[in-house]
């Protein structure tokens, strides 16, 4: 193996030997370990300790689609008729109430994101009618970051007028793969002239920040047509690319059976189709942050410490994250709560006067270690040997323990010593998932099935 200008030369068998399945630690533990043990009783318990001047974040879950594409492993459903979506929204309405009720105060709001399924499914008018019911329970805070994910095929100029007066700071557009034989073989055809008058839809109304999310090991994806891609949206000047691996997991996704697994890229294939867009980008002046997302040099997020939730990479300093909708999750010091899946278990729930929550994860001092260990390998690729002794004192030792082990272990030479323990060297970044994962102590339990970690 050699390292010149980032663009190694990684041996094949490398590769096949690390190309298992394992979680994308966007939480630790990971959303299988959740559990019925917290319920909406601890839940409230949970948010009525907040702090009343510590600023919050908020994720409003829209599951819905006009149609299900087949690579797709969101919590989703598709539909034609807009009756299912406005009854959504009414229960949307009915657990804001019951949250402000659980909370006691308006939490002050720094950042809000829409995601789904396809928030633009929204009628103009539901769109200000969800956002005047979340002011209702959160104080939108100065400066508020808001951020929408946009489906460019039911982007319409009506549409972008209410996503603009609501407030948004941040669009992020579904785009995969430009490629039209890719599109057929996952069941989503969209064309560059959509997502390009979408893009200049939302600049036009004054929004400042483009994000493009694109898939690689796509079926029938090849380096060529996935430079293209490449490309194409570069030509669209985003201030962020995300640049996902996808996750092939049919026995439990019903609509990835559709594709033919022999027109997916195999493991090696993959690992280039990463490598390429990584040259690509970082040579087209974008910053590499973490293992698959990139950054104008400008771009606040570029010049903040990042953390990782269930967007992927994020520079929200907030301490909650409160998750509103069927299947959404949040984030409190005390832990994680999930609300109930189902859309209509969801608004049965709330529209009897209570909170969604169906499950979730009380975190004990050795979790909340393993996952601050975890993120920064995720976020800076070193193991944080001096911030975890400082936060957690003598607690730390036997997770510093496991980094000299890690170390010691280390045959592949992924690692470098420093002075509070390891960091992984540039070539070995895009193994981050595996190094992450030694310190996972939850791995192999429940039963869980990943992506391929490459």
């Amino acid at each position: 193996m050699t390292h010149e200008n980032f663009e190694p030369t990684v041996d094949p068998g490398l590769v096949a030997r690390h190309a298992r399945a394992l979680p994308r630690y966007t939480s630790y533990p990971t959303a299988n370990h959740f559990h019925a043990g917290v319920d909406q009783t601890v839940f409230r318990g949970w948010l009525a300790s907040l702090e009343r001047d510590a600023p919050v974040s908020a994720y409003v879950h829209v599951p819905f689609c006009q149609e299900l594409c087949w690579y797709c492993g969101c919590s989703t459903k598709a539909t034609r008729r807009y009756a299912p979506v406005s009854a959504y929204v009414e229960a949307l309405e009915a657990e804001l109430a019951a949250l402000a009720g659980a909370l006691g105060f308006s939490p002050k709001l720094k950042n809000l994101h829409f995601g789904g399924g396809s928030p633009d499914i929204l009628t103009p008018q539901d769109v200000a009618r969800l956002v005047q019911a979340l002011a209702g329970t959160f104080a939108f805070e100065p400066g508020l970051e808001f951020a929408v994910e946009i489906d460019p095929r039911l982007m319409n100029e009506q549409k972008a007028d209410a996503f603009a007066r609501a407030g948004i700071t941040r669009v992020s557009f579904g785009v995969q793969d430009f490629d039209e034989r890719v599109q057929k073989a996952i069941g989503r055809m969209q064309s560059f002239a959509a997502t390009r008058a979408a893009v200049e839809a939302f600049r036009a109304r004054g929004v400042g920040s483009v994000n493009l999310d694109l898939v690689y090991g796509l079926p029938r994806q090849t380096l060529a047509s996935l430079e293209a891609t490449l490309q194409a949206a570069l030509s669209l000047s985003p201030d962020r690319l995300a640049l996902f691996g996808y996750a092939h997991l049919p026995q439990r996704i019903a609509n990835q059976r559709l594709i033919d697994e022999a027109t997916l890229p195999g493991a090696q294939e993959r690992f280039e189709q990463a490598r390429l867009a990584e040259r690509v980008l970082r040579r087209a002046g974008y910053v590499q942050l973490g293992i698959d997302h990139f950054a104008r040099p400008d771009d606040k997020i570029a010049q903040n410490q990042i953390s990782r939730n269930f967007q992927g990479y994020t520079d929200d300093a907030c301490g909650a994250l409160i998750g509103i909708g069927a299947s959404a999750i949040s984030r409190l010091p005390q832990g994680y709560a999930q609300n109930a899946v189902p859309v209509g278990v969801h608004a049965e729930l709330v529209k009897a006067g209570g909170l969604a929550t169906r499950r979730g994860f009380a975190l004990a001092p050795e979790d909340e270690m393993r996952g601050f260990v975890i993120e920064r390998l995720m976020c800076d690729f070193s193991f944080p040997g001096r911030a975890l002794a400082e936060r957690y004192g003598g607690l730390a030792e036997p997770l510093a323990r496991e980094a000299r082990a890690a170390l010691a272990a280390d045959a592949d030479g992924f690692l470098e010593p420093t002075l509070d323990g390891f960091r992984l060297r540039e070539w070995a970044r895009p193994f981050a998932r595996q190094v992450a994962a030694r310190f996972d102590a939850y791995l192999g339990a429940g039963g869980a099935r990943h992506s391929l970690a490459v």
